[in-house]
């Protein structure tokens, strides 16, 4: 039950509100009434505008005259019910025309009294019922509806998307999903405050052009809104119409930017849920912008719908016959003379026994958003815990080694525990599992993440920020982030020493890490012209192509040989 919901008594009673010109009426209801409910009282039409709006959260029912002189009862009514605080609020009208009240009950009227008035129990019986199914739909709302935006929450939008098609069988549907571009920018730039009432002019404005488009919506989590509607539906109309409208109302430098994928003619002997599984597939089609904002789903769609649900299905005899593949790409510290091995990390690659090398830009977003993903990482630690401990033990040195630890690790409660485990089952030392974690991790949950890192921490553990300029973090909360290490998105390394070959921004982030007393990696490192460059600049560890693609661990054995011949002399 919202805010705007609530249940007041006064002193065990709830409050109404009567209105009427005739005082001698007002008194003949008073003293009807006056044991059993906490009373206002209303002379005219304005009046009792103004007393309704002062005590909108308090009032369970007004009885309104509908013949008063100026604003008269169903101009009254009319207001109440156009106004969106005020149109749940029950009203029984009091007339001896048959003809308004028939209107009244048009207009939103809960019922009606007639007059000469009856006699009390017919009064109570009808005040009582109205109050009861207001409160009986107030309750119900709350179950039903998204307290933030009031529009349908996903299990009950499900339930009358069903009940749409039950009865519009021969209406063709489509099923959308909308998301806010860059929403997580929002908050992080403007606080959640702002990104509420962003949240909350979508809703409004979605709501308000699927009314009209014969279609609903919900608000299915975070900045995602799932519309179910008529074929045929402007979709691009939509988008423009709920983004102008949105962005009006904002200052000119805080602009949304909408898409949406949408699965049109559903099937629908498909559950409910799939079909909104396609058209967020659509929608995530055109994530990047680059293809426009309006994603449809199609063959090739459906296609990769199909191969990812093999994946899905290949996912536990995969890790049982240990078809994942772990390899390994070395980091070099470049301060002196000579590059040195220093690390390497842990990258995984699925050689699956009938499509052959899957690429992990597939099969990892896929793994992240079924909730595989956490399986996929504790195979990875250990696989990598064991491999620092055979390499130490055959070569007799310690030899790091960092692995990723996804968004859906960092809510793990037994994340800390888990790691603790890996270590002492493999016989490493904390500081030889360097743990990745990428920037945009910490922009999402940032105390509770920061918690568990500091945790992490505390037992011996080195930190990595991995993809460092992409999670579009403040810089007031980096200088709270527990690092030892960030590491630069291999994009920045690209854009830097494009044709404008301009590296000022990583010199500033390496600024920013030695104020941090933080290490900085580069990674996507291509050529001799990048090392020299990075390392002029103050970049302590290089990781890239130069000096080797990702590669299994007995060919990466060649490194540790140097390495090892290298520190013997």
């Amino acid at each position: 039950m919202t805010n705007d919901e609530k249940i007041y008594l006064f002193d065990g009673k709830r409050q109404i509100l009567i209105v009427d010109d005739e005082m001698i009426n007002r008194e003949l209801l008073g003293n009807l009434l006056k044991d059993d409910y906490e009373l206002l009282f209303a002379g005219d039409g304005g009046e009792a505008i103004d007393k309704i709006k002062q005590n909108k959260d308090a009032l369970s029912l007004v009885l309104l005259d509908l013949i008063m002189p100026g604003i008269n009862g169903l101009e009254v009514l009319k207001q109440i019910k156009n106004d969106p605080q005020l149109k749940n609020l029950p009203v029984i009208v009091l007339t001896s025309d048959h003809q308004s009240e028939v209107e009244s009950l048009n207009i939103g009227a809960s019922d009606f009294i007639p007059k000469p008035y009856p006699e009390k129990s017919v009064i109570m019986a009808r005040i009582n019922r109205s109050i009861e199914l207001s409160e009986d739909r107030m309750i119900i709302n709350a179950t039903e509806c998204d307290p933030l935006t009031e529009l349908f929450n996903r299990e009950f939008f499900y339930s009358y998307a069903e009940q749409f098609d039950a009865h519009h069988k021969s209406v063709e549907t489509d099923a959308a999903v909308v998301n806010i571009d860059h929403f997580h920018t929002i908050n992080e730039r403007f606080g959640t405050d702002y990104g509420d009432m962003v949240l909350r002019l979508v809703a409004s404005k979605l709501l308000e052009y699927n009314i009209e488009a014969g279609g609903i919506v919900c608000r299915s989590e975070a900045d995602k809104f799932l519309v179910y509607c008529p074929h045929g539906t402007d979709f691009a109309d939509m988008l423009e119409t709920v983004s102008n409208d949105v962005n009006s109302r904002m200052e000119s430098n805080n602009r949304i930017r909408l898409r949406i994928g949408v699965y049109e003619k559903v099937d629908r002997s498909m559950p409910v849920e799939r079909r909104f599984d396609r058209a967020n597939m659509a929608c995530d089609a055109v994530k990047n912008g680059i293809s426009g904002n309006i994603g449809i789903y199609n063959s090739t769609i459906h296609e990769k719908e199909l191969f990812d649900e093999q994946l899905i299905e290949d996912f536990r005899k995969a890790i049982e016959d240990k078809q994942f593949k772990i390899y390994y790409q070395p980091k070099y510290n470049v301060h002196g003379d000579k590059p040195v091995l220093t690390s390497a990390e842990a990258l995984v690659r699925w050689d699956h026994p009938t499509l052959g090398f899957i690429s992990p830009t597939v099969f990892i977003p896929l793994f992240e958003s079924n909730g595989l993903i956490q399986t996929l990482d504790n195979y990875v630690w250990n696989e990598a815990a064991k491999q620092i401990n055979e390499w130490e033990t055959k070569y007799n040195t310690s030899f790091p080694v960092s692995v990723n630890i996804s968004r859906v690790d960092m809510y793990d409660p037994q994340l800390v525990e888990t790691f603790k485990s890996i270590v002492e089952k493999n016989g490493i030392s904390y500081d030889e599992l360097l743990l990745e974690i990428t920037e945009s991790s910490y922009t999402e949950d940032a105390d509770q993440i920061i918690k568990v890192v500091k945790d992490l921490r505390e037992l011996g553990f080195k930190i990595e920020m991995d993809d460092f300029g992409t999670g579009y973090s403040s810089l007031n909360m980096i200088s709270e982030l527990p690092i030892d290490v960030l590491k630069l998105d291999m994009q920045f390394i690209r854009q830097a020493f494009s044709n404008r070959k301009d590296t000022k921004l990583i010199e500033i982030i390496i600024e920013i890490a030695e104020y941090l007393s933080a290490a900085v990696v580069a990674e996507g490192v291509e050529t001799e012209e990048q090392v020299s460059s990075l390392k002029e600049i103050g970049c302590d560890i290089i990781q890239g192509y130069y000096f080797s693609k990702p590669v299994p661990p007995e060919e990466f054995e060649k490194f540790l040989k140097e390495k090892v011949n290298a520190d013997c002399r």
